[in-house]
């Protein structure tokens, strides 16, 4: 009887070690698989990357309906910039290409390194608000003392849903640190 309580130990050990093993794998894989999803779904506010220009063409304006769409921005901790939309909202037509912008300055004394990352309100919105040119698409060294706009280039779908009347467009920029 001793020998076959360890042996059904030992295989229930087996067992549990591979199911932790697993888990731990899957944690690894639930951000990528958590983005991809995002970017298919426009879940979490989260958008593609640049549309190409010939993805548009034919693409007819919807003068009937307004969209308003607001525009904010954050620095998270670690970089000092200064970081404003040029227009903190707009009324644009679903389907007409719209440019804005942003403005950053870095007044510290060193360049740094920022990237930026986007989101949308409401969230369902996202996969209709396309991007033809961002700034966010690249990381951004801004130097000591610089001032600079930056350009967003956009157009909502068509087809969103008749019941989205606003959306606001929000960018954060975070840090780079420089791998050395």
């Amino acid at each position: 009887m001793p020998a076959a309580g360890a042996g059904r130990n030992r295989r229930l050990t087996i067992i549990l070690v591979i199911v932790v093993l697993g888990f731990f794998g899957f944690g690894f894989a639930l951000v990528p698989l958590y983005n991809s999803f995002c970017k298919l779904t426009g879940l979490n506010g989260k958008t593609g990357g640049p549309v190409k220009a010939s993805a548009v063409a034919g693409m007819k304006v919807d003068g009937a309906r307004e969209i308003k769409v607001g525009f904010t921005s954050a620095v998270m901790p670690g970089l000092n910039w200064k970081f404003k939309p040029l227009h903190p909202d707009m009324v644009v037509h679903p389907g007409a290409i719209t440019t804005t912008g942003y403005v950053v300055s870095n007044p510290s004394d060193h360049a740094e390194t920022g990237q930026a990352i986007m989101s949308i309100v409401p969230g369902r919105a996202a996969r209709y608000f396309k991007k033809l040119e961002c700034f966010c698409f690249h990381q951004e060294t801004i130097k000591a003392g610089e001032f600079r706009k930056m350009k967003l280039v956009f157009f909502i779908s068509p087809k969103v849903p008749k019941d989205v009347r606003s959306i606001i467009v929000s960018y954060s920029f975070f840090p780079v640190k420089k791998r050395s």
